[in-house]
């Protein structure tokens, strides 16, 4: 592992992460999402709307939907850039940009 010295004089470990998801974990669809800046971090929230069954194409549409929150993460401006970068990059790299 390396090891080193940050401005701080913090000593940093490099220790492997095992990555675990609970069995039986929902996950959520998420069609919005909301970013709020904070001092020193931002909160990204993820909404799921849920399109109302309509049977009746003659009933009015509805005057709101509702979006309800399915996660919520607070992270700091520092990580944001490497989450940006990483989501960019599997992006780039999906097969749907592939196509020719």
């Amino acid at each position: 592992m390396v090891k080193k010295k940050s401005d701080k004089n913090i000593e940093k470990v490099g220790v492997p992460i095992e990555w675990y998801v609970p069995e039986g974990m929902i996950t959520p669809f998420a069609t919005n999402m909301v970013v709020q800046p904070m001092e020193s971090e931002f909160r990204v929230s993820f909404f799921e709307i849920k399109p109302a069954i309509k049977l009746d194409k003659t009933e009015p549409l509805p005057s709101k939907v509702r979006a309800d929150c399915v996660a919520s993460v607070i992270i700091t401006i520092g990580r944001l850039q490497k989450f940006i970068d990483v989501l960019q990059k599997q992006l780039d790299n999906h097969p749907s940009k592939k196509q020719t």
